[in-house]
Formats: C-alpha cells, sequence, structure tokens
C-alpha cells in the first residue's frame, strides 16, 4: 500500500499563491499595499510590502514601490508565500543535518524515510517538528513566529537538500525564485533501463485517473500543470542507468512520473512500477541480484544532490551539494560491480 504522506510532500507550487487582478473601472486612487491589504486574504500590511520589496508585485508587468497608486483597470500580479496553516505543530527533538544557517535561512539534509510536513496521519516526526524544535532554540526574529517557512519540499522517501526560510521576507524572496524558476537543482536518479542519450520529459502532469496516488503524464493543459524535467546520463550500468535531473518545474512525483512515462521508472519506486525487475536476464542469480540491490536501497533511488538560488538579504547566488548517502552509494557500487564482474554476481 503506498502511504499518503508521499503525496502531501512533493509540490512547491502549492507552497505560494499567484494573484492577477484587474482593477475595476471606478477605483479611486490608492496605495497599493492598502488596496491589496483589502483584497488578499491573509494579508498584513508588513506582508504585502515585503513582496512589493522583493518585487513579487508586478503592475502591468512592472515592478513598483509600496507608495505606487491603484489606477483604474490597473492589470496587478501577486506571487506570496501562503501564511502559515493555524494547525498547531509540536516541536520535536530530532537530529538535523544542518549544512548553513544565517539568520534569514537554513539549508538541511533531509533523510530518506523523513515526511517533510505533517498530515495525513503523519504529525509527528516530520522535518518541521524538527524544525519547529530547531527555531526554539533561537530570538525570535520578526515575521517568523518559531515557525519554518517551507518554500518547497521533497518526497518521504527522496532524500536531500531543502531550503528553509527563516522569516516572511526570506520566504517571499525565495518562493519569488521558484515561481520564476530561477532555482538551480539537481537531482541524481538510478533509473531502469540504457538511456540512449541526454533529453527532456516535458507534458502536463496531474493525478492519474486509473489511481489517484499516482501521478500521469497528458497532453492536455486541463487535466494537469506543465512540468519540465531535463536528464543526462552519468553512467552506464547495462540494465539501469545514473542519470542527473534539472527541475524546471516543482511538481508532485515530477522525475519519477516523468522517467515513468518514458519507459525507465526509477529503481526501486513501489509507486511507479520500479520494485520489480525491468530490464535483465531471467536467471535466478541476476535476480538475486536485484533483490540485494533493493534490500540495500529500499526506497526510490532519487536524491536531491545540489540546489542554488540567490540570498535573500545579501543577493549572493549561493550554491550547496551533498553527496550520495550510504543506502544509495552502497547500491550503486553493487551495479558498477555488477557492470565489471558480471559473472561473479
Amino acid at each position: 500500500m503506498v502511504a499518503e504522506a508521499d503525496f502531501q510532500d512533493s509540490d512547491e507550487q502549492d507552497l505560494f499563491e499567484h494573484l492577477r487582478i484587474v482593477v475595476d473601472k471606478g477605483q479611486a486612487l490608492l496605495r497599493i499595499d492598502k488596496f491589496l491589504m483589502n483584497r488578499v486574504e491573509n494579508a498584513s500590511r508588513n506582508r504585502i510590502q515585503n513582496a512589493i520589496t522583493a518585487g513579487s508585485v508586478l503592475v502591468n508587468n512592472q515592478p513598483i514601490k509600496a507608495s505606487y497608486k491603484v489606477k483604474p483597470l490597473d492589470v496587478i500580479s501577486v506571487v506570496l508565500p501562503h501564511p502559515p496553516r493555524d494547525t498547531e505543530v509540536y516541536p520535536e527533538d530530532i537530529p538535523l543535518d544542518i549544512l548553513y544557517e544565517d539568520d534569514d535561512l537554513l539549508i538541511v539534509n533531509k533523510p530518506a524515510g523523513m515526511v517533510v510536513h505533517p498530515g495525513f496521519n503523519n504529525y509527528t516526526g516530520t522535518l518541521v517538528n524538527a524544525l519547529v524544535y530547531h527555531f526554539a532554540h533561537f530570538p525570535q526574529l520578526p515575521g517568523n513566529d518559531g515557525r519554518p517557512g517551507l518554500v518547497h519540499r521533497i518526497d518521504k522517501d527522496t532524500s536531500g537538500l531543502l531550503v528553509v526560510g527563516k522569516n516572511e521576507w526570506a520566504m517571499t524572496f525565495l518562493a519569488k525564485q521558484f515561481f520564476e524558476h530561477t532555482i538551480s537543482r539537481k537531482y541524481t536518479a538510478l533509473v531502469w533501463g540504457d538511456i540512449a542519450e541526454d533529453g527532456d520529459v516535458q507534458g502536463y502532469i496531474g493525478r492519474s485517473v486509473k489511481d489517484r496516488r499516482v501521478m500521469a503524464l497528458y497532453d492536455d493543459p486541463e487535466k494537469g500543470k506543465w512540468s519540465v524535467t531535463h536528464y543526462r546520463v552519468l553512467e552506464r550500468l547495462g540494465y539501469v542507468t545514473l542519470i542527473e535531473c534539472q527541475l524546471e518545474t516543482g511538481r508532485t512525483h515530477q522525475i519519477r512520473a516523468h522517467m515513468q512515462s518514458i519507459g525507465h521508472p526509477l529503481f526501486n519506486d513501489a509507486v511507479y512500477g520500479g520494485d520489480r525487475i525491468v530490464k535483465g536476464t531471467v536467471f535466478s542469480k541476476y535476480k538475486q541480484f536485484v533483490e540485494n540491490c533493493f534490500e540495500l536501497l529500499p526506497r526510490q533511488a532519487l536524491h536531491a544532490r545540489s540546489l542554488g538560488f540567490i540570498h535573500p538579504v545579501s543577493k549572493k547566488k549561493m550554491d550547496f551539494e551533498i553527496p550520495l548517502p550510504d543506502d544509495f552509494r552502497l547500491c550503486l557500487e553493487k551495479w558498477q560491480g555488477y557492470v565489471s564482474h558480471p559473472h561473479n554476481n
């Protein structure tokens, strides 16, 4: 059975809202921050002003200042991180692998098996529970209120890097980069089959009509959200291929669904058919070898390896990279050994 928790962990697009407002013909001149406070749900003036300063509020496709006066028929576009939910999240003393932290953000290496945030019968043991505990040991920052600011997520059984905003300004600035696809994210994946050449997968991704737990790729924009994954071959290992995936968009199960759609499901991905022998021989020795690999890596072979973005305060480019975790590395080494000495396996 597929855990529902795996579904609520990926699509960063639903972590912030994109609003488009066409101003009425009869609108009197009014400062845009005051105008938006009346039009955007749960929007404080501070939240609106942070968005304006971050360049996340455009009028007629141009960034403006908070003093701008709204005029009739102006077209206003707004990108805002969703405010934290009202449900209380309890702090838990769970160890965190923090690569970097300052007053505005932190970079955490999430282990496989950890759900990112509470929900769907996973209200404890999540990354957010750990972050709430971690933040409790720091002075309160304006706009933070002790709650970690997620601007993107990765699946429960995917390992790797996440950036967390520690205040409203950082969340808004980072959310804008995710929305505009200027964040650089690279994943390492082991997939079934021999991928002949580098390429990309694109299409509209949405829930499968056959199985609501699974995402599928469609040609029809009415059936899903636009998605793009670029991939390149890192190492060919006979019946499997090690690839790098670079995301343009960040949809639920994007890499997993994309690779399955082109006949290369992720190794040991139970949701997308990778937890069986997809390519290879019929010999029992090979079957046992694959089973041993599954035991070493009891999850989909997907690791969020690198993350690059502009810092919300210093405006400097920041790049982070993390090596493969032990389970993925040991499985990969086993396949490398198989290719080098196939008759010994």
